[in-house]
Order: structure tokens, then C-alpha cells, then sequence
């Protein structure tokens, strides 16, 4: 019995010791995702590190925008009408779960043009070159895009809200460790 409790113990350890969340990055910051404000949304992506696993957040009045993914052809021209992804909740998480650019647009007549879109670009977590991905393999959303298209950004330092980075995973997983033993074997 004692070696089984040590045998889950160990695992729950080893499975605490990969955790690593990525880093939420709201788009816009305090802003949030508008046409209002003359906010510069290329430029506050040149500011930010995305790395894969990284999140980004965006914060709207749905009865006003959405937030459609689109490839990189469709970002320059503004045409949202057939895209990746569409999200039109006002509060839409996206994963980024591959390195390359990543296309964000709103889709309402005007705001495109008017600024309201953004070029991400998610670095790998490896420390090897990464072969540019195709356009074919742009990132998606659960809304109407294959799961395999979704987000993606790599390893980077970031001023995001992480919250746990691998400079404290260890730390986090000696503390899930020590919780794990200490239940273990209280029983």
C-alpha cells in the first residue's frame, strides 16, 4: 500500500515538473481590441514577445467588432470573408501553438482599414531554426478552423502576465512534490 501511495506520488511529481503555463498577452494592453483611439496594434505587437503556448486576449464589444484570423494575403487586403478563424464572443483567448506569423483583423466594414489589426509573430521554444511555416498552415480558431491550425508562439522573454515560467517551474514542482509526499503519506 505504502508503495503504491510513493508510486503516485512520484508520478503526480513528474508530471508537476512539465507544467509550464504560457504568458497572457491582452490585446491592446488596457485598450483592449478597438477601432477607437488611434491605437497602433502593429506597433504593439513589436513590443511583445510571443512565444508558443502564449495566449492572446481579445477584449471587445462584440456588438461593435470581432476578431476574424485570416492569412497573410487577406490582412493586407482587409477581407475577413474567408477566414481562418472568426471569434465574436468580446472576450476571445487564442492559444499560439506554432512559431510564425499570425494574422488578426476586424471584420467590420472600415475598422481594417481604419488600423484594427495585428501581425503576431510567435517564436519557437527551441533554441534551433525553425523552417517558416507555409501559408497553408496559419493559425485557426475553435470557431470554424481545424485544430491543428491554431496559435502558436516560442520562447521569448516577455513583460506578460505569466504564471508559471521555467525559471520557477522547478520551484512549483518542489512544492507540488512536497504536497503530493505530504498527503501520501499522511495516509
Amino acid at each position: 500500500m505504502a508503495c503504491t501511495k510513493r508510486t503516485l506520488a512520484f508520478l503526480l511529481m513528474l508530471a508537476f515538473v512539465g507544467v509550464s503555463l504560457g504568458a497572457v498577452h491582452k490585446v491592446g494592453d488596457s485598450t483592449g481590441w478597438t477601432s477607437l483611439g488611434n491605437i497602433d496594434y502593429l506597433k504593439w505587437a513589436s513590443t511583445k514577445n510571443f512565444h508558443v503556448g502564449d495566449s492572446l486576449l481579445f477584449q471587445y464589444n462584440p456588438q461593435f467588432h470581432n476578431v476574424m484570423q485570416v492569412t497573410h494575403d487577406d490582412f493586407q487586403s482587409c477581407n475577413g470573408t474567408s477566414a481562418i478563424a472568426s471569434y465574436t464572443s468580446g472576450s476571445d483567448s487564442v492559444t499560439l501553438k506554432r512559431p510564425g506569423h499570425f494574422y488578426f483583423l476586424c471584420g467590420v466594414p472600415g475598422h481594417c482599414q481604419a488600423g484594427q489589426k495585428v501581425d503576431v509573430l510567435v517564436k519557437s521554444s527551441s533554441k534551433a531554426p525553425i523552417a517558416s511555416p507555409s501559408p497553408s498552415t496559419l493559425g485557426s480558431s475553435p470557431a470554424n478552423a481545424p485544430s491543428e491550425m491554431l496559435g502558436a508562439p516560442g520562447p521569448a522573454h516577455s513583460s506578460a502576465l505569466s504564471l508559471i515560467s521555467p525559471k520557477n517551474s522547478l520551484a512549483w514542482s518542489l512544492v507540488a512534490v512536497g504536497g503530493v509526499f505530504g498527503f501520501a503519506f499522511y495516509f
